[in-house]
């Protein structure tokens, strides 16, 4: 930035953060505005004050820009627009997950497959606990009561089964945690 006392000329440069003070903007926004053709460095960090200033008017005022220009920041706002909906719309989920007001497919299948493997088990000790029974009946229509009042019997605890918001709750707070592990563990 030229000392007081002296007069700016077309040679005059500043660095990005006396460019934002200029135009009245962060110095993010100036080096996005580098890193999208709307302004110009002469060397890393260095920018010519009169010539930069001049692209900046024309970019907010929107006259001397490029149909190229308008097209780049127009996707780029586009762009923007986009990333900050996504990200929101995940925050939502995010936040439904944790209510409890969704849940996620693995969440699903991991506890539908632990129902599944408990009644299997239940299934499969059906002939172990018959087999002594079965072989004192004397006909085969009291065997197959005796079946059949068991698989009953395993059909009726079943229907009591209700949906349990703890285990997903569990869940979403067992992968959170995994989640928060360093990547350096792995």
């Amino acid at each position: 930035m030229p000392e007081e006392g002296r007069s700016v000329t077309d040679e005059t440069t500043v660095n990005t953060k006396e460019m934002a003070m200029v135009i009245g903007v962060s110095t993010r926004r100036v080096q996005q505005m580098i890193q999208d053709g709307t302004l110009q460095t002469v060397k890393k960090g260095s920018l010519l004050l009169c010539e930069n200033v001049q692209r900046y008017i024309a970019f907010i005022t929107g006259n001397q820009m490029t149909e190229e220009e308008r097209k780049v920041e127009k996707a780029r706002r586009a762009a923007e627009t986009k990333l900050k909906v996504a990200k929101a719309d995940i925050a939502m989920l995010e936040a439904n997950e944790l209510k409890g007001k969704m849940h996620r497919a693995e969440d699903v299948e991991a506890l539908t497959q632990d129902m599944c493997d408990t009644i299997r088990n239940v299934l499969l000790g059906l002939p172990g606990q018959l087999a002594v029974d079965v072989s004192v009946c004397e006909t085969p229509e009291e065997c197959s009561v005796l079946i059949r009042d068991a698989v009953n019997s395993v059909l009726e605890e079943l229907s009591h089964y209700t949906y349990d918001p703890a285990k997903y709750e569990e869940r979403v707070r067992n992968r959170e945690k995994m989640d928060e592990r360093p990547e350096d563990d792995e």
